[in-house]
């Protein structure tokens, strides 16, 4: 999974005029911010404190997040689990399943990430509200938090953590 940037008007600015005179080392990830690559795309091609600079341009304005790129589904249906696979143990990795109905978690966590993201959390909003069952809905979850903590802040993402991503 990665965040996929892009820049903003002021990002387009420094670029074409120079107006914000940017250090080079900002600069240069910015030219490198295109809309399609990630952040982990970006973090391999940006030298020393990639992930400090990607976070410097995005508090400055420079660039956005556009999406949350989700790794591959695999598309064959055999890897479906059966029908009866909900009351079996949980995917390795994956937390157990809340005691709290499914359907409940899901609007919560759905009202939660459009309140304080607005439109920028319409994609993880949508991605959620598909979500069947915990397997599908976690990994969203985990996205949504991130967003959360790189838009809305630490305390923000705590909040949401602490509602939808702890065990009950």
């Amino acid at each position: 999974m990665g965040t996929v940037y892009r820049k903003t008007d002021k990002g387009q600015a420094e670029i074409t005029t120079r107006q914000f005179h940017l250090p080079m080392k900002l600069r240069s990830a910015l030219i490198m911010v295109d809309g399609k690559r990630t952040d982990e795309d970006l973090l391999r091609m940006i030298p020393g404190q990639a992930q400090e600079v990607l976070q410097t341009l995005l508090n400055e304005g420079f660039i956005e997040v556009v999406a949350v790129a989700a790794p591959p589904r695999p598309s064959s249906s055999s890897s479906r689990p059966p029908e009866g696979a909900a009351s079996k143990p949980a995917t390795p990795g994956l937390p157990p399943a809340p005691s709290r109905p499914l359907d409940q978690m899901r609007t919560q966590a759905v009202r939660f990430v459009v309140e304080q993201l607005g439109p920028l959390g319409d994609d993880i909003a949508i991605r959620m509200e598909k979500a069947r069952s915990w397997p599908d809905l976690h990994p969203a979850l985990v996205i949504a938090h991130r967003l959360l903590a790189d838009n809305r802040g630490t305390a923000t993402a705590d909040a949401f953590k602490a509602a939808f991503l702890t065990a009950e």
